[in-house]
């Protein structure tokens, strides 16, 4: 008479099934000792530390690697017993999916720790991180595509027999796609590098005015003229930008012409009149002036200052005030401003006798 563990239950004896059962609970044993004990103090240990990291990497394990450790278990259990194929290959097929699942979860993850400590970090406006959304989702779907694609290669699907199959098909989506890879490439190093923002406002090539929008793809600006200007991303990534909402200071030239009968005392005290005009100015450092040419008609002074801000409308301010009181100063002391001028110098001399003028 066989003894009780030797009877067999499909293609298996009960002490299989006894061995496959003590594996199983023994695992899920270890398991709960590390979820309450030591993972337990992880979190104590981590809600220490000043780091976010640490606690990010705590949740990560109880959210992901505690149910696939289960599985681990359940899987070790029934890999002790004789399985039939159909069976096997299922299983199998199911543990590639696992694992697939949680290596894209790990990486998805990371990523979105990434920028959402990016986020935090850097002062960004709430269209930054609707676009900060955007690019997140881009990528998640990216890794996504890229993981079905593993999965079906390993399920026996000839991948590479697809994609030769697309033949021209393929070039020519490959070829319409090229632009548009540029610029979302471009579109990425905007986001990142930040050579402007929305609300800067920029020049580009012979083009100005103050950005509105950042796409992916385009990006537009609102000229000054009202109309609205649209650029291809990889078009300004490519150029030279000029912008001026970066700019901490404004640095300004601006030249004064006098006339010739201007005496020489007056010409010197030029210089001194502007520079004690344009000092009492405020938000304004003066650099330089000087006697700087001698015109066609005028005798050239150029001058330096610097306006502390961007903002336009304050420069034009200044400048008009520095304009009235030169053109008040000038007045006082009798300097008369050059324009335009010609002055004709005629010879006149005496005739000779056969009635000619030399």
């Amino acid at each position: 008479m066989k003894d009780f563990g030797d009877y067999i239950i499909f293609g298996n004896s009960v002490i299989n099934y006894l061995t496959a059962l003590a594996i199983f609970i023994g695992g899920i044993a270890l398991v709960y000792l590390f979820k309450n004990y030591i993972l337990h103090r992880l979190k104590k240990w981590a809600d220490k530390t000043e780091t976010r990291i640490d606690d990010y990497l705590v949740r990560s394990i109880e959210k992901a690697f505690i149910p696939v450790f289960y599985f681990l278990v359940f899987y070790l259990a029934i890999k002790s017993l004789i399985l039939s194929p159909s069976f096997e290959k299922g299983l199998n097929i199911f543990i590639i999916l696992l694992i697939t699942f949680l290596v894209v979860k790990i990486i998805i993850s990371v990523i979105n720790y990434f920028f959402s400590s990016y986020s935090k970090k850097s002062d960004t406006s709430e269209q930054r991180k609707n676009q900060l959304k955007g690019i997140r989702g881009l990528v998640n779907l990216t890794i996504w595509i890229i993981a079905i694609i593993f999965v079906l290669d390993n399920l026996g699907v000839k991948i590479s027999a697809i994609v030769a199959g697309l033949g021209i098909g393929g070039i020519a989506v490959a070829l319409a796609a090229q632009a548009f890879l540029g610029d979302l490439f471009s579109y990425f190093a905007i986001f990142f590098d930040k050579p402007f923002e929305i609300g800067d406002f920029i020049i580009v090539g012979d083009k100005l005015g103050v950005v509105e929008y950042i796409g992916i793809k385009t990006t537009r600006l609102r000229a000054i003229g009202g109309e609205q200007l649209i650029f291809a991303n990889h078009d300004l990534t490519n150029s030279r930008i000029h912008n001026f909402k970066k700019m901490e200071r404004r640095r300004v030239v601006f030249n004064l012409g006098v006339i010739y009968q201007t005496s020489t005392e007056q010409l010197r005290k030029i210089p001194l009149i502007v520079k004690d005009i344009i000092t009492k100015q405020p938000d304004v450092t003066f650099d330089r002036g000087h006697f700087a040419s001698f015109g066609d008609f005028s005798i050239n002074f150029e001058f330096v200052y610097f306006v502390e801000g961007a903002d336009y409308n304050k420069y034009m301010d200044i400048q008009q005030a520095i304009n009235l009181s030169i053109y008040e100063a000038f007045e006082k002391e009798g300097i008369e401003f050059a324009y335009p001028t010609q002055t004709l110098f005629v010879s006149k001399t005496n005739q000779n006798d056969e009635g000619t003028v030399n």
